[in-house]
């Protein structure tokens, strides 16, 4: 019985749909915990944190069904036309943003961090 619990398999998650390696035991102690579903360790986080930001009190059932309709929208989604050009205007806003708002922005602390270092070298 104990060498069937260490016989190893490949599982797919049912959300995502990556494959691991996992042995029988390890398999079953995740099925049982989610409602007999098999999902992956990012996933399972991803369920916890549906249940955590939920407004309304939510069980494991409906936290994994949000997730898995999520993955589904994220894999029907089509790939950006240009995705080089999409990577640099979202930077480009992401950086704008941080100069924004001077003193969380660990772009402009640097910033200053620099300037005050010249300065005090002239």
């Amino acid at each position: 019985m104990a060498e069937a619990m260490n016989e190893v398999e490949m599982v797919k998650c049912e959300c995502c749909g990556l494959t691991e390696e996992c042995t029988v035991a390890y398999i079953a102690r995740v099925r049982e915990r989610n409602e007999g579903r098999w999902i992956c360790g990012l996933c399972a986080e991803a369920v916890k944190d549906e249940i955590m930001r939920s407004e309304r009190r939510i069980g494991t059932e409906e936290a994994i069904n949000r997730h898995m309709n999520f993955c589904k929208e994220f894999r029907a989604l089509k790939p950006p036309q240009h995705p080089t050009e999409e990577l640099i205007a979202a930077v480009k806003q992401l950086m704008l943003r941080s100069l924004d708002t001077p003193k969380s922005s660990p772009v402009r602390r640097q910033g200053l961090g620099v300037r005050r270092s010249v300065e005090k070298y002239k």
